[in-house]
């Protein structure tokens, strides 16, 4: 049964039911007395801190008790409720509430600028409202933008006119909460693309995507219940009571992962004997060199998982000096409309697959998981209406990325623009175009090469991010490479910006310069390239401190061509 995109999906579907808030009730029932969030909340004058926890049985007995109060107040079946409070026992009980009623969360990275996260809500229409009283700021400064929104809640001490306190709504005494029984291709939640190389969209997860994606990701990882997982991205976080993890709140700002202080990271890990961790390549970057610089060593971590962005060898080698020899880290591919895809462990990456990396050959990103299929295609920037096998190209050659499983979502909310651009129907579903490039090898793994949006195509000749800066990264010198292209397709001049290292004089400029033009001489992917700007510190997304804003920085080398 196909759903309107604007009625909230509130009709029941005719195929099997899930809720992905049945997998909190399950752990409750088989492990109620194990901490399910374990949250810091203060410190004394030593410094030493103290922790709050909530067990698997609390956890349900309080989403419970929400839910009932969310119902009374109009937050049911099909609503779709824009959630904006901070990690913590809060955030989940409000998400696992939200899922019982069958509610739709609408999860917009903060991260992303003001600007664009007002657009994104505004996008989807909310009937509700639920954060902390600092997010209520928006209420007034963009008012009109939430016309539709006609159900507030304050989560906090604070009392603001003319919402409801998330403290009053907790039910009492506790009874039992009937989870809705929604369907498989139900919405469950809307969830905001970062916007890094174009308009943010909505990706539409139904109750069947998070179920696939649990699945996946206990097999893959081989998790079992009773880990302790530290989540420093918080959508991660929501899979830990699913996972039967107990998740501990990081003490850190989770929209700037690159600030973050290694010594609060590496005191949550010692503290509660962390198995996992979920982490950006950034804050990866930062607790890595910290702790190869003071013998650090973290035994109890099993995994390491990192992605958000294309993670160095370099990066995964320092981290992996801080543990044991039969710890990995993971590095899976994805998007956020269809993740995991692809996943490599760090003992293949060190061994097998860093040489070809620094040479050129792309980032290794692994093979598929599970029962996920992917696939190379042409490279176009048209819509493809329909599947054919014709679109495929010869192993080894670059293409578009393209993705079909249970996990990938169908769907944009309300963006049948988006829709004919990412989706290609074929007789028994859809494949996803991840808006990557990469090729695969005969071993079946994917080699990631770049965004499609962000490669330079000159007249004879087409070049890729990733291979050509990682030519540049090998020079000592560099802390990062991007390669950009000014002018218009198909007549771009290729220029590679260099953002080096903060121990390196500007006095250096000119040798480093030559130095790169050398280096990109003697290989075959950057012997195009003979013109190298400096810049002082490359735009990159907040969230993950890596993803570089190449279309800022082709604006301003369009400048630096200009001046010359």
């Amino acid at each position: 049964m196909a759903s309107n995109p604007k009625s909230g999906d509130r009709s029941r579907q005719v195929n099997d039911t899930v809720n992905v808030a049945s997998y909190l009730t399950e752990m409750a029932r088989r492990r109620p007395y194990q901490k399910a969030i374990i949250n810091p909340v203060s410190r004394d004058d030593c410094g030493r801190v103290t922790y709050a926890h909530l067990t698997f049985r609390q956890l349900e007995k309080e989403t419970d008790c929400l839910s009932h109060g969310l119902e009374s107040i109009g937050i049911s079946r099909g609503i779709r409720t824009i959630l904006m409070v901070p990690p913590g026992p809060d955030f989940f009980t409000l998400i696992f509430a939200l899922f019982k009623v069958g509610a739709v969360p609408v999860v917009v990275d903060p991260g992303m600028g003001i600007k664009r996260l007002i657009q994104c809500l505004r996008h989807t229409e909310p009937t509700a409202f639920i954060g902390v009283s600092k997010a209520y700021v928006l209420r007034i400064l963009y008012s009109r933008h939430f016309r539709s929104v006609n159900t507030w809640v304050t989560v906090g001490p604070r009392k603001l006119f003319g919402a409801h306190s998330l403290a009053r709504l907790f039910v009492q005494p506790w009874k039992p909460y009937q989870t809705v029984s929604t369907g498989r291709d139900e919405t469950a939640a809307i969830l905001f693309t970062t916007g890094s190389t174009g308009p943010a969209k909505g990706a539409v997860y139904t109750h069947g995507n998070f179920d696939a994606q649990v699945r996946l990701i206990r097999s893959h990882f081989k998790i079992k219940p009773g880990e302790i997982d530290l989540p420093t991205f918080p959508l991660f976080a929501l899979f830990d009571p699913a996972l039967g993890m107990t998740a501990v709140i990081p003490d850190m700002d989770p929209t700037r992962p690159a600030r973050a202080n290694p010594v609060k990271i590496v005191e949550a890990i010692v503290d509660h004997g962390v198995t996992n961790i979920f982490a950006s390549p950034a804050l990866l970057d930062r607790v890595g060199e910290f702790g190869q610089s003071r013998g650090i060593r973290l035994p109890s971590l099993k995994r390491v998982i990192s992605a958000g962005a294309p993670v160095s060898p370099a990066i995964i080698e320092t981290f992996s000096s801080l543990l044991t020899s039969k710890s990995q880290i993971h590095t899976p591919y994805g998007a956020t409309e269809a993740m995991p895809v692809t996943s490599i462990a760090s003992e293949e990456i060190l061994t097998k697959t860093r040489k070809m990396s620094e040479k050129g050959s792309g980032i290794c990103v692994g093979r598929p998981i599970d029962s996920l299929s992917v696939r190379i295609i042409q490279v176009s920037d048209m819509p493809i209406n329909k599947w054919h096998y014709n679109l495929l190209v010869p192993s080894g050659q670059i293409g578009e990325i393209v993705v079909k499983g249970d996990l990938v979502t169908k769907r944009y909310y309300d963006n049948p623009a988006a829709d004919a651009l990412s989706k290609i129907r074929d007789s028994n579903g859809f494949w996803h175009r991840m808006g990557d490039l990469g090729w695969m090898d005969v071993q079946g793994r994917i080699w990631f090469c770049g965004r499609k949006n962000h490669r330079v195509v000159m007249h004879s000749k087409t070049l890729y991010t990733i291979p050509c800066e990682a030519v540049f990264n090998n020079h000592p010198d560099v802390f990062r490479s991007a390669l950009v292209g000014v002018g218009t397709m198909p007549e771009q001049k290729p220029v590679i910006c260099i953002e080096l290292k903060k121990s390196v004089s500007e006095s250096e400029n000119d040798r480093i310069r030559e130095e790169l033009i050398s280096l990109a001489g003697a290989n075959p992917h950057t012997r195009d390239i003979t013109t190298a700007f400096f810049h002082q510190a490359f735009p990159v997304d907040i969230r993950h401190n890596a993803k570089i804003f190449r279309e800022d920085l082709a604006d301003w080398a369009a400048e630096q061509l200009q001046e010359e």
